[in-house]
């Protein structure tokens, strides 16, 4: 009897063990940082970081006011993206990662992969993966995004507009 007592207080042993070293590895992992707004990758990243953290104060610095339906201001940028919350997914368990850039003369492109995580139940997490690319263009010595196929409104790069 005494050596089940001995293998089952092993067995809870471990699983603590498991659990305690499973939280100092989620709290120890790096926090996402800013990178040098000199590139069109550079850009790109801190655009997307800057939605997910919520400062869309700085998210709006990296848009290019010659968009046609521009946000006159980034009050009405952040406006605008609490009411399409889903274009930019940030309900949603996402990561973000600019892949590669390419620059020919004033415009760039960048493509970024973006992972989505869904779980369905206990033992069934699915993800998805798919790319897209955000077009920048040179603005004296700033890159600034014009166009993107995900986390920019297709009215603020089109004559209809929001409304």
């Amino acid at each position: 009897m005494k050596g089940n007592d001995r293998f089952l207080i092993g067995i809870v042993a471990g699983v603590l063990l498991l659990v305690i070293i499973s939280f100092v590895v989620v709290l120890r992992r790096p926090q996402p940082t800013y990178r040098p707004d000199d590139t069109p990758e550079g850009v790109v990243h801190n655009y997307l970081l800057a939605l997910r953290q919520g400062e869309y104060e700085r998210a709006y610095r990296y848009l290019s006011p010659d968009l046609v339906n521009y946000p006159a201001s980034a009050a009405e940028f952040s406006d605008d993206i609490a009411q399409y919350r889903w274009e930019f997914r940030l309900d949603e368990d996402v990561t973000l990662l600019v892949e590669s850039g390419q620059i020919n003369g004033r415009q760039a492109t960048a493509v970024v992969q973006e992972t989505s995580f869904y779980n369905s139940g206990l033992f069934n997490n699915n993800q998805y993966t798919r790319q897209f690319t955000m077009t920048l263009e040179r603005s004296g010595d700033r890159w600034l995004i014009i166009e993107a196929e995900s986390y920019l409104l297709y009215c603020w790069t089109h004559e209809d507009g929001c409304e």
